[in-house]
């Protein structure tokens, strides 16, 4: 499947549960929206991925991508602990000097 490096980096490091590697993907001043609440920075990404991964157990298989560069919208099946297991999510990828500045999930 076709997507910049660091996208790739993102569900790679959710699937290893590598919240290293998971922070490592995103820019100091990055943005995560999620479940209607906004995460800014990097630290704050974090404690959210971490508190996520706690009551979900989840994973996320990128299934189709679309657009490109520094746009990037990847539909993911992903399985776990959640509601209407296995759900499908969109993942909004903005990216800026090969880093993620924003992430929205849908």
């Amino acid at each position: 499947m076709d997507m910049p490096d660091i996208v790739r980096a993102y569900f790679e490091a959710d699937r290893r549960n590598d919240s290293d590697a998971l922070a490592a993907a995103f820019s100091a001043d990055a943005v995560v929206e999620d479940e209607g609440v906004r995460h800014e920075g990097v630290s704050a990404i974090c404690t959210w991925w971490v508190a996520a991964k706690d009551k979900y157990h989840h994973v996320a298989e990128p299934i189709k991508t679309t657009g490109a560069c520094d746009r990037v919208s990847v539909r993911a099946k992903v399985s776990g602990e959640l509601p209407n297991s296995p759900a499908t999510l969109d993942f909004f990828f903005t990216v800026k000097d090969d880093k993620i500045a924003a992430l929205e999930i849908k």
